[in-house]
């Protein structure tokens, strides 16, 4: 089984990711697997360029093995079994973002990203989809939910159903306030 641990960059996959790998699952991020492969077709901005289908293509196999976590904003487009979208409140995840040094227009894009949805809506046709709120969650309490999500999904497919989190709403009349820097 394929799971893809995907959302916008600093919601907390590689935390978490970390995290699940200390309690003893199987975890790639997009990038090893990219990389093991040959999908790597250029670079952007210090950002590696995947080719997704042929990704997915490679991975496949991968999928008759007991159960691998797939790390990355890019891993939903992978044909997993399982998507799990973590979110992160917009004001947060900008301080996240600059933090690690970001330009402000890559943190603006990213911003813009979690604002509008944009990994949950190109994630929506893909089979068991949950979207979890990590905006004040450690890594312990995300795996925790992880790991009940994995052993028994359908209880906890209402609580995590997507579309339940809407920053738009959330941030509203701020947000031309809150994108400036």
């Amino acid at each position: 089984m394929i799971v893809a641990l995907t959302g916008t960059p600093g919601t907390g996959k590689s935390s978490v990711a970390e995290e699940l790998r200390r309690r003893g699952y199987r975890v790639e991020s997009v990038n090893e697997l990219a990389d093991k492969f040959g999908c790597v077709v250029g670079m952007e901005d210090d950002v590696r360029i995947v080719d997704v289908e042929r990704l997915a293509e490679e991975i496949e196999p991968l999928r008759a093995e007991d159960l691998i976590i797939v790390e990355g904003h890019l891993s939903h487009l992978l044909n997993p079994d399982v998507t799990i979208v973590l979110r992160c409140h917009p004001e947060k995840l900008k301080k996240r973002l600059e933090r690690r040094g970001w330009r402000k227009d890559k943190v603006l894009e990213n911003l813009e990203a979690e604002i509008v949805d944009s990994i949950l809506m190109e994630a929506m046709g893909n089979r068991k989809l949950y979207e979890i709120d990590a905006t004040d969650l450690t890594p312990h309490e995300l795996a925790d939910i992880i790991e009940k999500i994995l052993e028994n999904g359908e209880e906890y497919k209402e609580k995590y159903k997507p579309g339940k989190i809407d920053w738009i709403m959330e941030v509203g009349d701020r947000i031309e306030r809150f994108m400036r820097f």
